[in-house]
């Protein structure tokens, strides 16, 4: 198989600590280009990268200028969310395929958009690569009841993100509510959002194989949990990383980091599906879409203090 060529626009936090190491790692796939109006943050993702002095990473100061002097198969936007639209589209028009990270864009409206694009891009929703929840969606039965939590939790301030500053429903809605559909083939009929603030998101579901809850948290101590359960309340299956035995062990870790293992099992899924190979784990344009009208939805209910209920997809 051929090696696919990415160019990577943003060089936040997630590009230098998490993409770039992923990117060096992943099989079938090759960083050639960087683009930043940063020349500080370009330099921090190449140096992450490892190639900062070899020169066989180009850098940019915007996407456009990456699209006009580079030959890629496809663009990972790493940018903050309001500016996925812009770059997708003009990435489409030059021919080149498009992964947006999540949020895929601040709102429903700008998730259709995107979908509307042809070909339409992935959405970066790696956590459906993570070993310990493709372990327990390989436990969940193809049919009847169950009930889902999903919960992300880390401090934001200690990621210290350079530019984007999401609040904690769209910066890990997103995750959780891609969990609930992917690891059970559910959709969301309702939204009850119990608590929408900056730095806390707590909304119960109800979807069409039973309930679900989700728990966002952006100041809290990192861990991230997946319990799936009979609805009499027969677990079936659960994963659970981080907390405070998971802060000691990070510490003491050797090797990748558990997020850059699952962003390099997402990049090499991009480079078989740019292959033309079938790669249904990775997120498509009708995930975010769903995932942003749930967020929305979410929004809705809290303001209103009431249950949304989803339009038919």
């Amino acid at each position: 198989m051929s090696t696919a060529r990415i160019g990577l626009v943003g060089c936040g936090r997630l590009a230098a600590l998490r993409y770039a190491p992923a990117l060096r790692a992943a099989a079938g796939a090759e960083l050639v280009a960087v683009a930043d109006p940063d020349h500080r943050r370009r330099a921090e993702v190449l140096a992450a990268h490892g190639d900062l002095r070899a020169g066989r990473v180009m850098a940019f100061p915007s996407a456009a200028a990456l699209l006009d002097a580079v030959a890629v198969d496809a663009l990972v936007l790493a940018t903050p969310a309001h500016l996925h639209v812009a770059d997708a589209v003009a990435a489409t028009e030059a021919g080149v395929r498009v992964l947006v990270e999540k949020p895929p864009a601040p709102d429903l409206d700008g998730a259709r958009r995107l979908a509307a694009l042809d070909p339409a891009p992935w959405v970066g929703l790696n956590r459906r690569f993570d070993p310990g929840a493709r372990g327990v969606r390989d436990a969940v039965p193809a049919e009847g009841d169950v009930d889902v939590d999903v919960s992300i939790v880390y401090r934001r301030r200690s990621w210290g993100a350079h530019a984007a500053h999401d609040d904690a429903l769209l910066d890990l809605g997103p995750h959780l509510v891609d969990w609930v559909r992917w690891l059970t083939g559910a959709e969301v009929l309702d939204v009850d959002a119990e608590v929408v603030e900056p730095d806390l998101a707590s909304v119960d579901l109800s979807t069409t194989r039973g309930q679900a809850s989700i728990w966002a948290r952006a100041d809290g101590v990192h861990h991230e949990g997946i319990e799936v359960r009979r609805p009499g309340g027969e677990t079936i299956a659960r994963h659970r990383v981080g907390g405070a035995r998971g802060a000691v062990a990070g510490r003491l870790r050797r090797g990748p980091h558990p997020l850059a293992v699952s962003l390099t099992a997402q990049v090499e899924a991009l480079g078989r599906a740019l292959a033309g190979h079938d790669e249904p784990d990775l997120g498509t344009a009708a995930d975010g879409v769903a995932a942003m009208a749930v967020i929305d939805a979410a929004r809705a209910s809290a303001a209103a203090d009431e249950i949304v209920v989803l339009p038919p997809s």
